[in-house]
C-alpha cells in the first residue's frame, strides 16, 4: 500500500553561498493495508521530514514514495496528517475544526460531511463538546479534534507527527489506549512517528529504527504481540524485553555513528 524506495532529502538554506544539510539518505520502507508502523530514532534524525515527503508536503526528495501504485508528488485525497501540535483554527468550533478537510474537498452534500463529522467526533470521546472552541478545550482534547479532522476523511494512509509528545504522562497513557481502540475499528494503514520507545513498541506493528542524521533505516523490528492490544500489554516481561532490545541497538547506533552537526557543503547551483 505504501513504498518508499530509495528517499533522501537534502536541505538548502541561504542565498547564492547555500549550505547543503542531508536530512535522509537512500531510505527504503513498505507497509500493508491496515498495517501500524512506528518509526524511531535520535532527535533530528528525519523522522518527520520523512513522514513529510510520505505526506507531499517535501516534494523534492530524491527517490520515489507511491501509495496505492501511485507516485506522492504533493498532497492528496486519501492521505491525513496529524501534526505534533494541534493545528486548530482558534476561531472555529469543534465541529467547524473537524468539518475543515471536508470543506476543502466538497466531495460530499453538507448533510453527508454533517454526518461523517459528528461520527469523527464520537469516535475520539468528544461528544458533547462540539461547539467549543480550541481556548476551551486541554491540550489532550485539542488533539483529539486533530485526530478527528484527520480521520473524517477517512483515509487510507494515516501519518502521525509525534502527536501525544507535548502531553503530560497520563494524558499520553489515556490517548494511546483510545488510538489502539480507533485503529482496531478503521484499520487504515499507519505510519507513526515517535522518540518514545515504549509508544513504539506498544502501538506498533513494526518498529522502523532511523540512525543519526542524515537518517537512514538500520534496524526493523517485528512486534510480538497480536491484535487487539491494550495497555496492560506494558505491564509485561515481554514487554520490557522488546524496549531494552530497542534501547540497546539504538544506543549502540548513536556511539558508532554522532549526527552531522555542520553542512555537507555548498551549493553551487544545481537542484538539491
Amino acid at each position: 500500500m505504501l513504498a518508499v524506495d530509495h528517499v533522501s532529502m537534502t536541505y538548502r538554506r541561504g542565498g547564492k553561498n547555500a549550505s547543503l544539510t542531508r536530512a535522509l539518505h537512500d531510505v527504503s520502507l513498505s507497509a500493508q493495508a491496515g498495517e501500524f508502523i512506528t518509526i524511531i530514532g535520535p532527535s533530528g534524525c528525519g523522522k518527520t521530514t520523512l513522514l513529510y515527503c510520505m505526506a507531499g508536503l517535501n516534494p523534492g526528495y530524491e527517490g520515489r514514495i507511491e501509495v496505492d501504485g501511485e507516485p506522492v508528488l504533493g498532497p492528496a485525497v486519501g492521505r491525513s496528517i496529524v501534526f505534533q501540535q494541534s493545528c486548530l483554527l482558534p476561531w472555529r468550533t469543534v465541529t467547524k475544526n473537524v468539518g475543515y478537510s471536508l470543506e476543502l474537498l466538497r466531495s460530499e452534500t453538507k448533510q453527508e460531511a454533517a454526518a461523517r463529522v459528528q461520527a469523527a467526533i464520537d469516535l475520539v470521546g468528544l461528544r458533547g463538546f462540539e461547539s467549543y472552541y480550541p481556548a476551551q478545550l486541554s491540550g489532550g482534547m485539542q488533539q483529539r479534534v486533530n485526530l478527528a479532522r484527520a480521520l473524517a476523511t477517512k483515509p487510507r494512509l494515516l501519518l502521525m507527527d509525534e502527536p501525544f509528545a507535548s502531553l503530560d504522562a497520563l494524558t499520553k497513557e489515556l490517548l494511546q489506549g483510545e488510538l489502539l481502540r480507533i485503529m482496531r475499528d478503521e484499520r487504515c494503514t499507519t505510519v507513526f512517528i515517535t522518540h518514545d520507545i515504549e509508544e513504539a513498541v506498544l502501538l506498533g506493528d513494526r518498529v522502523i529504527v532511523m540512525s543519526p542524521r542524515p537518517g537512514r533505516i538500520v534496524h526493523e523490528y517485528k512486534v510480538p504481540f497480536d491484535r487487539p492490544r491494550d495497555r496492560e500489554i506494558a505491564e509485561s516481561a515481554e514487554f520490557s524485553d522488546v524496549v531494552r532490545q530497542l534501547r540497546a541497538v539504538m544506543r549502540e547506533e548513536l556511539e558508532r555513528q554522532p549526527a552531522e552537526t555542520e553542512p555537507v557543503g555548498t551549493a553551487t547551483g544545481r537542484r538539491a
